[in-house]
């Protein structure tokens, strides 16, 4: 049994449910791309995926992980592979992908399954989408990410894994063709596994709303919004945003724009930015 996650802290999760369910025993693998965000325009062909890489490479300069995109640190590609091949060689192997309802997996699932609709009636699909969970508390909760259910919790949700039907690997694969060719920047769920796509800029009045009109660090800005916004994305496309920002005419910036620790912003006064 191969068990496919798309964020980091799911990975020791489901590894601490194989050990209390030695019937799921198998290997645990990441989709480490945000899907969610950037170009997807060819994304299974060398010049799409490298367009992709293009834009990462931008966005996640001066960061703490601008080498990601070419030390191997994110390759998705080589995971679907892998994937493949062990579907290929073993006839008995099943896939089973883990999800939650949030917009990063929903968005990994499409690009994961519009890829496997040869080996249908053994990949499996567990969206805990809209489940009851009980948490450290005991009390009944809605889950946005696996990473924050208990995993005795997920024994229960074992139960809901079924095969991809035939005609969701149609619909599902159509959907995600439609996706890529819409070419917009952000991608948001509204439900169930509906995806609806905006323009790049979508996060930045509210981005906005957390700089202050004193210099504070880019990092305090950037976690604000990731705590306090009404809607979110990860940190890196945040802080790539935030230094977008900085080129137009609403903020004073001092410091290089590197790491988010390293420059300070705040709002320009009305007298500045109308000068």
């Amino acid at each position: 049994m191969i068990h496919v996650v798309f964020n980091e802290p799911d990975v020791e999760i489901l590894k601490k449910v194989i050990e209390l369910d030695e019937t799921l025993a198998g290997d645990v693998l990441l989709i480490r791309d945000d899907y969610a965000v950037g170009p997807l325009t060819g994304i299974f062909s060398p010049e799409g995926l490298e367009k992709r890489k293009e834009w990462w490479r931008t966005v996640l300069q001066g960061s703490d992980n601008e080498n990601s995109v070419d030390d191997g640190t994110v390759n998705d590609p080589a995971v679907l592979i892998n994937i493949k091949e062990c579907l290929i060689n073993n006839s008995e192997e099943e896939l089973w992908i883990w999800a939650a309802q949030n917009k990063h997996d929903v968005c990994g699932y499409y690009w994961l399954v519009s890829q496997l609709a040869d080996f249908q009636g053994r990949i499996h699909m567990l969206y805990l989408n809209n489940l009851p969970f009980i948490n450290e508390k005991g009390s009944i909760f809605y889950p946005d990410w696996l990473s924050q259910i208990q995993p005795k919790e997920f024994l229960k949700a074992k139960k809901l894994a079924r095969p991809i039907t035939i005609s969701e690997f149609e619909v599902d694969g159509d959907e995600w063709n439609k996706i890529c060719d819409d070419d917009k920047m952000i991608r948001l769920l509204e439900g169930g596994k509906k995806i609806v796509q905006k323009e790049v800029n979508y996060y930045d009045t509210e981005l906005l709303k957390f700089v202050s009109n004193d210099f504070q660090k880019a990092n305090k800005v950037v976690n604000a919004f990731l705590n306090k916004g009404k809607e979110t994305t990860g940190d890196a496309f945040v802080f790539w945003r935030l230094k977008e920002l900085t080129k137009t005419n609403q903020l004073d910036v001092q410091g290089e724009l590197k790491g988010m620790k390293i420059f300070e912003i705040k709002k320009k006064s009305v007298s500045e930015a109308g000068a």
